[in-house]
């Protein structure tokens, strides 16, 4: 066999080494591509844009973000939603505005020389100041209210009886609840006197 010399080896070791550097790159084109990477990063939702409701907690004070007191344009701008209801020719006339025109006793509010005056509950979901709420029974009534009560015949509901509450705290309100004859609250409401005592509301 014969035998290349050190010299022969080096200088073909050059020539590989040199026409490795030198290669262009393949421009074959049916390689098949590189797979893009999928971003993980999701997407922001879209922004909705809500107007949020605001406080509806009834209190002694008002009915959450409604305060007695306000006049029929604070109130609205208040509410944050549509209250159906017209204002009477006469500013000082009392009027009711409701959030649910299609069942104005669940809520109604009473409005009387351009102030909220009051405002009346006729549903089961609402808790009155204090922990009433319609359903309950009397005697659960006058535990809850105990020494702040004061009885009396209801006008239209024989054997009914009406609640009327002190408030609790310097508001100066009060806290009426109508009852029937088996003793069941039927519906409450909390205003300043004399308003909260219209016992036909604005008729």
């Amino acid at each position: 066999m014969r035998r290349m010399s050190l010299g022969s080896v080096l200088a073909a070791s050059t020539v590989i080494a040199l026409a490795a550097c030198n290669r262009q790159p393949s421009t074959d084109t049916s390689a098949p591509p590189v797979p893009a990477v999928a971003s993980t990063a999701s997407a922001a939702p879209a922004a909705v844009a809500t107007a949020e409701p605001g406080n509806r907690t009834p209190t002694f004070k008002g009915y959450g973000d409604l305060k007695f007191g306000m006049n029929s344009k604070e109130m609205r701008e208040a509410w944050k939603a549509p209250l159906s209801g017209t204002a009477p020719a006469n500013p000082g006339d009392c009027y009711i505005l409701a959030p649910d025109a299609s069942a104005p006793k669940a809520l109604a509010l009473m409005v009387e020389g351009d102030k909220l005056v009051r405002y009346d509950v006729g549903n089961a979901t609402e808790i009155a100041p204090g922990g009433a709420k319609v359903g309950m029974g009397i005697d659960e009534i006058r535990k809850l209210y105990a020494g702040r009560i004061r009885e009396q015949p209801a006008k239209y509901v024989p054997g009914g009886l009406d609640l009327r509450v002190s408030a609790d705290d310097d508001s100066g309100s009060a806290l009426v609840l109508e009852t029937d004859a088996a003793g069941k609250v039927t519906s409450w409401r909390v205003g300043q006197p004399p308003a909260v005592d219209y016992v036909e509301g604005c008729s």
